[in-house]
């Protein structure tokens, strides 16, 4: 089995804070350290805050990082050569069960291996709306992992700061469609970017989050 740690690990690997100029062009080690930057955050949800809200306004903590776990799980899954209609609903509701840190953790080293295992991106994946290319995929998953990252910090209460190169490459990838994500039911519309604002905060307007604005919702019971 080969290591589940991201190959040539760089200043981003493991932190909560990078240095923009790597190589952004590196898809499997920049979604590595997306992973591991949510899976760090994933670590310090407190037993009591899995059911605070999040940004997200219909997730809980919990469902939050259920969600990133399913995603990485059918990542997976659709590497491994699996389309989508053999997997079907196995995936379905919640897949932490009563530890979800050690659940959140299999789940990404399962993706990190299935990525180290593939020969290249360039490949071709199985989705539910027919063949498209491995690289698309593992890059938009990338996005959402360092935007949920945001939110998971946003909820708990700790450091919002994402590391640079992150940023970075979010922002590259989300660009030419975040005017459609709120299509997909999950994000609010686009906000306006003010004149100069950071990277961040121009990620976080385009998938319609606002740094320092206070969010709305009910503490609900933790899925544990």
């Amino acid at each position: 089995m080969t290591s589940a740690s991201c190959e040539h690990p760089g200043p981003c690997e493991g932190e909560r804070h990078g240095h923009h100029g790597d190589n952004v062009t590196d898809l499997p080690r920049v979604h590595c350290a997306a992973l591991n930057l949510f899976g760090l955050l994933v670590r310090e949800v407190e037993p009591d805050q899995w059911g605070l809200p999040t940004p997200c306004r219909l997730w809980n903590v919990g469902d939050l990082v259920n969600h990133v776990a399913v995603q990485e799980q059918w990542l997976a899954l659709l590497l491994s050569g699996a389309p989508a209609a053999a997997v079907g609903d196995r995936l379905d509701g919640d897949q932490l069960g009563d530890d979800p840190v050690l659940s959140f953790k299999r789940a990404a080293t399962e993706a990190k291996e299935a990525i180290q295992a593939t020969e290249t991106l360039d490949s071709t994946v199985t989705l539910w709306s027919g063949p498209a290319p491995a690289r698309d995929l593992v890059s938009q998953l990338t996005m959402d992992l360092v935007v949920h990252s945001w939110d998971l910090a946003r909820a708990i209460g700790t450091d919002e700061g994402l590391p640079a190169l992150l940023v970075a490459f979010a922002l590259w990838e989300v660009s030419d469609y975040a005017d459609r994500l709120t299509g997909s039911g999950l994000f609010d519309p686009p906000l306006p970017v003010p004149e100069g604002p950071g990277w961040q905060t121009r990620l976080l307007a385009l998938t319609g989050r606002q740094a320092g604005t206070p969010f709305t919702g009910t503490r609900t019971e933790p899925v544990r």
